[in-house]
Order: C-alpha cells, then structure tokens, then sequence
C-alpha cells in the first residue's frame, strides 16, 4: 500500500477584522484578484487568487470574539511567505511596498539560515513576507 501524498496547497484562509478593507488592501498591495464572495450564516468570506495561483480566502466570521486582534504567539497561524524567484524581484517587492505605504523589513538576510525574505504586515497585523526561493 502506497502512502497518500498531496501536490501542493490549495488555500489558506485568513480571518480578518474589516472583510472590505482586506479585501481591497490585498487587492492593491499584492494583485490578488476577487473570485467570488462566500458568506453564510455564520461567516463572510471572499475568495481572492494572486496571477501566481495563490488562493487566499479571506474571512469576516459573525462570533463574539472575531474581531479579537492576531497575535502569532497564540496556536494557529504565524506568518505566510510568498515565494520570489529572485532577488530583483524581491527588491522590486521593497519599492512597491514602500510606494504603498507598507511598513516592511527591507530585504533582510536571517543570520541563523542565510535566507532572504522582506517581512511586514497585512491590516490585521497578520505577518506576510516575500521569500526568495
């Protein structure tokens, strides 16, 4: 019996505090594009794709404590990276970012792994980086 595998990820979904200013920062700042809207009883959510393929479903959940601000010390998420190809690419992430007003890292080199990556922040302070491949 062989052992099941998987290609690749499909989604990660993200709750956020403000659906629509989300919605349009992902928009503007990283060229996510909305697929469609999803809400139900109990949550909204849109569904946004990078050209890249990226899935980001972005969720606005109807609960007492969902407007409860990220902190990536409590289980769950930590931070979502991107991947760059290289390293023009990762500056021109810089300038954009800078262009939009995105507080971020810089290009920044990890001392421990040698790796290279900008970090900052979405509007709900959920960390994101472009991280070179």
């Amino acid at each position: 019996m062989s052992k099941p595998s998987f290609s690749g990820v499909h989604h990660v979904a993200l709750n956020v505090r403000d659906l629509d200013a989300s919605e349009r920062w992902y928009a503007e700042v990283l060229d996510f594009t909305t697929l469609i809207p999803w809400d139900t009883d109990d949550f909204d959510r849109r569904i946004m794709r990078h050209p890249s393929g990226v899935v980001v479903a972005l969720t606005r959940h109807r609960h007492t404590d969902a407007g409860t601000a990220f902190n990536e010390r409590r289980t769950g998420l930590d931070h979502l990276a991107f991947t760059v190809a290289t390293r023009a690419e990762l500056d021109a992430w810089a300038t954009r970012l800078t262009k939009a007003g995105v507080t971020h890292s810089g290009v920044a080199v990890t001392p421990s792994t040698g790796f290279t990556l900008i970090a900052f922040r979405d509007p709900d302070d959920i960390q994101l980086e472009m991280y070179l491949a």
